[in-house]
């Protein structure tokens, strides 16, 4: 399993330096993503480093799970209330309407919302930092906090486990 950690940079001669580091450390080109102010990301951030994500999957992956549940207990409450006849495939098609029709509002919920590390760090975007996003191995992880301190760059308190990367 990989996780996400969050470097700020002042500026992209550094953010260079660390992008080079870190796949010295075995972080793949791809899971290295950088985060800044709109002018700073236009002028200088290749599209294809740029965090351009909402909460799109994680909402719909939070609806799944909640009108899952949600439909399970209607059927099977339904269940139990002898006029209304629900079987036990009712409860399985409840549960499965509920999880989709979660899945649905949460996602389109999600799409509105910006990515997590930007909207968590926010203010230093907004300052003009740098943010360096790596994806990388749990083992791994700690020895590239301390290159990436090394180089100057300043982690900022966020650990997520990235199940996309």
């Amino acid at each position: 399993m990989k996780v996400r950690h969050v470097y700020s940079a002042p500026d992209m001669g550094l953010v260079k330096r660390a992008m080079g580091a870190a796949r010295k450390e075995g972080i793949e080109s791809r899971c290295i993503s950088l985060i800044a102010r709109h002018d700073i990301e236009l002028e200088s951030i290749p599209d294809q480093r740029r965090v351009v994500t909402n909460d799109f999957y994680p909402a719909a992956a939070r609806g799944v799970v909640g009108g899952g549940a949600s439909g399970l207990l209607v059927g099977l409450v339904a269940i139990v209330i002898p006029p209304l006849g629900l079987t036990l495939a009712g409860v399985g098609a409840m549960t499965l309407i509920g999880a989709t029709m979660g899945a649905w509002a949460s996602a389109l919920a999600g799409a509105s919302l910006p990515d997590p590390v930007r909207r968590k760090f926010e203010h230093e975007i907004e300052q003009g930092s740098i943010l360096v996003v790596l994806d990388g191995k749990r083992e791994v992880m700690p020895h590239v906090d301390l290159v990436m301190h090394d180089l100057g760059l300043v982690r900022l308190p966020f650990e997520q486990p990235t199940m996309l990367t």
